[in-house]
């Protein structure tokens, strides 16, 4: 019997690929990849129509990444379920659905392969992998909240919260047991080199992190630097 694993790979890569901030603009009027840093994210939507139509693209970029893996979950049994209860095949299986999804976003078909950043589709997938992720999204989110209270920095507080996601899984998931399945292992991998990909698109950021040139949340900008997008 064939895996329903690919079909539901290529369901997360098609929905993640939905230009939800290039709609939003051009509904307006716009084409959102000539204003500001051209991205195609919620950051960039938020720069060039205002705050609240970038958090609700934010939002359904959240979505485009949480209703496939939802939709998967139901249909294979895997949303509930422990990870101690999960097959390798079904932990590997649901887990790839964010990778999906977010390359999805970030190599989008529909605009030349030239997306987002990842960060809200990739939330939007992990927060609902009830029960593998959930939790170790949640204190992601709380690391962004923290940090950019700290820095105003939006890039660098995705660039912690991604770095830390790995950590993240392995204090919210249990470990093996007596040789008992249930190892964070394999969701820790994944989410690193999801991690890995979110620096990757980041940088240019972390090149003016570096310079000390990023600008910050409500200091006027000299420049239109590429934020995180979504």
């Amino acid at each position: 019997m064939l895996s329903p694993w690919p079909m539901w790979w290529g369901i997360a890569f098609l929905s993640g690929s939905i230009p939800f901030g290039v709609i939003l603009a051009k509904l307006h009027g716009i084409d959102l990849r000539s204003v500001g840093s051209g991205n195609v994210g919620a950051t960039n939507v938020g720069r060039a129509l205002g705050r609240r139509w970038g958090i609700f693209c934010f939002v359904l970029d959240a979505l485009k990444g949480s209703v496939p893996v939802l939709l998967a979950g139901t249909f294979t049994g895997a949303l509930g379920t422990p990870i101690v209860h999960m097959t390798s095949a079904m932990t590997w299986g649901w887990t790839c659905m964010v990778a999906a999804a977010v390359l999805g976003h970030v190599f989008c078909p529909w605009i030349g392969f030239k997306g987002g950043k990842g960060v809200a589709t990739g939330f939007g997938c992990m927060i609902a992998m009830w029960p593998v992720l959930t939790w170790a999204a949640l204190l992601a989110l709380l690391t962004w909240i923290v940090s950019m209270k700290l820095t105003r920095i939006v890039s660098l507080s995705s660039l912690i919260s991604a770095a830390l996601m790995p950590v993240w899984c392995a204090v919210t998931l249990p470990w093996p047991v007596n040789g008992e399945p249930g190892t964070p292992l394999r969701p820790m991998a994944l989410t690193g080199l999801i991690a890995l990909a979110v620096m990757l698109a980041h940088r240019a950021n972390i090149s003016r992190l570096v310079a000390g040139t990023e600008p910050c949340v409500g200091k006027k900008k000299t420049t239109n630097p590429d934020s995180i997008g979504s």
